[in-house]
């Protein structure tokens, strides 16, 4: 049976860009056709200043949102990273098998180290390393796909790369895994600047819809959207990238088209009333059920306590055999 694992990062409360261009599909798809592993990567937000108490909630919340969102404990594990001691242990070795050059080209280390010596804060070493860690994750359940956003996508490359050196230097250990990537709505933009990623952890939320936001929230978010000087609706990411998110925005809320959707709206006040609609639909129900799961937390630890123990036994064998393989003395 085909294995998947993929998780989110607790740097900020999770999006609509979260949500359409991965969780639903882990929800829809994944966990029913795959062996699926989703866990709350928490040790990936240690690579910048963060507020322990906020960690936790934001892990915690992340977590909560996923089972909200329709992931089902009894069919997917559902799990937070720092639970299970093997990923920590097998991103050693795999730093021992990556190169600093290989590291230090990743684009999202070359953007997030030239903003933070901008901002006059230190770049942490964790920054640098910490795709291995995400290599680690993955390899250390044999996972055969990876689903993720376009950004993530450099480093799932980096991950097969270091598993075929691990295997061609100490013998056969880890499955080569590949990327998948959802047909539409794989990376939705922020709403005030149609050219960046609507990210969890921007300083302004502004062009940000979180699946927390109230419905009037959302509606005032969408309304504001920038689109641009003209007035016809089409679909050109390169012309008119606003109008071009608001379009996939709606099609993966209604599994339409995103140039079909195009020629219904002839003015973009209808267009946003629309993606507002739309938006304000999809989310009711996972925020119905958040409020449910967040009143019972003893449930939520149960499932955790439960995924990590699960996690744990599935890459324990593996891990233990990348330590033989690599030439360290067994326990």
């Amino acid at each position: 049976m085909t294995r998947i694992f993929s998780g989110v990062k607790p740097t900020g409360h999770l999006t609509l860009g979260n949500y359409l261009g991965a969780i639903r599909r882990w929800v829809e798809v994944d966990q029913h056709r795959a062996d699926a592993l989703f866990c709350v990567v928490d040790l990936h937000a240690l690579t910048v200043e963060h507020d322990p108490a906020r960690l936790r909630r934001l892990s915690r919340q992340a977590a909560t949102l996923l089972l909200a969102a329709g992931l089902d404990p009894e069919r997917c594990t559902v799990f937070v990273q720092s639970q299970v001691d093997e990923h920590t242990r097998l991103a050693y070795l795999l730093e021992c098998t990556a190169s600093d050059g290989e590291l230090r080209r990743m684009i999202q280390y070359k953007e997030k180290a030239e903003a933070a010596r901008r901002s006059g804060d230190g770049v942490r070493l964790s920054l640098l390393t910490y795709p291995v860690l995400m290599a680690a994750d993955i390899l250390a359940y044999g996972a055969d796909e990876v689903p993720v956003g376009d950004d993530q996508a450099q480093h799932v490359e980096l991950t097969r790369d270091l598993a075929v050196r691990f295997n061609q230097r100490y013998g056969h250990t880890f499955t080569v895994p590949k990327a998948t990537h959802p047909r539409v709505a794989a990376r939705i933009m922020d709403l005030q600047d149609p050219l960046s990623k609507m990210g969890k952890s921007h300083e302004s939320g502004a062009g940000i819809v979180y699946l927390l936001d109230d419905p009037d929230q959302v509606r005032r978010k969408v309304m504001r959207a920038v689109t641009d000087s003209g007035t016809s609706v089409v679909y050109d990411r390169e012309v008119s990238p606003g109008v071009a998110n608001l379009l996939e925005i709606l099609a993966a809320c209604s599994g339409g088209d995103p140039e079909e959707l195009a020629g219904v709206y002839e003015s973009y006040g209808a267009l946003k009333r629309a993606v507002a609609d739309a938006v304000v639909e999809l989310l009711r129900p996972v925020r119905e059920r958040h409020a449910e799961l967040a009143a019972d937390p003893g449930y939520l630890d149960e499932v955790l306590r439960k995924g990590a123990g699960r996690a744990g036994e599935l890459a324990r064998p593996r891990v233990d055999a990348a330590y033989a393989a690599i030439g360290l003395l067994p326990g």
